[in-house]
Formats: structure tokens, C-alpha cells, sequence
């Protein structure tokens, strides 16, 4: 069993329709449901995800994606370990305020691998992380 954490990106594409790369998504999903993979994300995963929903006014499927999100991942919240990890972080300044909260809250529960679909991302190194792939490049 490891311990997965997905980038707001992989959410989006589980849950609405991109084509090849939701099919990617939901292969990895099921691969992971097959080996006892836990899937975290964090809080701040929830909050873009709810950002279109709420700007049309679609409470019904913020409510939706809440659900979902608090029934097949454990959330990570944003605290004072997340916040030194972030701050430690944010010293590369081309890393993107959203990006280093992700990986600051990855790195603070301790994760196996961090999946994203940002090129950018894939070469960093963060403490708590062991290992972080794009989607494309991910083994599962």
C-alpha cells in the first residue's frame, strides 16, 4: 500500500469529461483501488475544485465534488507544518504560490508519490515526498 497524493488537475479529470487524459485518470484510480493505494490530496484541492461550480452558481455539484472528494481521498489540511514547508518552498519563487501548497501539504503527511499533470512540477524535490511524476510518466 502507498500513500498517493493527487494534484487538483487529476480531480478535474475524474471528474469531468478531457478525453485521454480522464481515461488516464480513472486507469490510475482503479489501479490504485486494486492495490490498496490511499489517495490524500488537500483541502486546497477542494477549494479549486469548487471555484467554476460556484461562479455559475451550481451548488448542486459543489455538493458533488465535496462528496466525492471526502469519499475517496483523505484530505490534508494547510497547517503550521504545511506553512514551514510552504515557506521553504516558496524561496524558488518561479514555483507558484498554488503549486508550493500542494507540495508543502504532499511533503508535511509524508507521502509516496505526488501525481500531477504539470511538466513543471515533475523535477522538484521535497522533503516528505518521495517520489513526483507527471501523469503521463506515472507507473501505476
Amino acid at each position: 500500500m502507498s500513500r498517493i497524493f493527487w494534484d487538483t488537475n487529476l480531480f478535474i479529470y475524474l471528474f469531468e469529461e478531457y478525453a485521454e487524459l480522464s481515461e488516464r485518470v480513472k486507469k490510475l484510480r482503479r489501479a490504485m483501488l486494486q492495490r490498496g493505494d490511499q489517495l490524500l490530496t488537500s483541502a486546497f484541492t477542494l477549494g479549486e475544485l469548487l471555484v467554476k461550480p460556484t461562479e455559475r452558481g451550481a451548488l448542486d455539484l459543489c455538493k458533488a465534488y465535496e462528496e466525492a472528494l471526502m469519499r475517496t481521498a483523505i484530505l490534508i489540511p494547510f497547517d503550521v507544518s504545511s506553512a514551514n514547508q510552504y515557506a521553504r518552498l516558496r524561496c524558488d519563487r518561479s514555483l507558484r504560490p498554488p503549486d508550493a501548497i500542494q507540495l508543502a501539504c504532499a511533503g508535511a503527511a509524508g507521502v509516496d508519490l505526488f501525481i500531477t499533470n504539470d511538466e513543471r512540477l515533475k523535477s522538484m524535490r521535497v522533503d516528505g515526498i518521495q517520489f513526483l511524476t507527471s501523469l503521463k510518466a506515472s507507473p501505476l
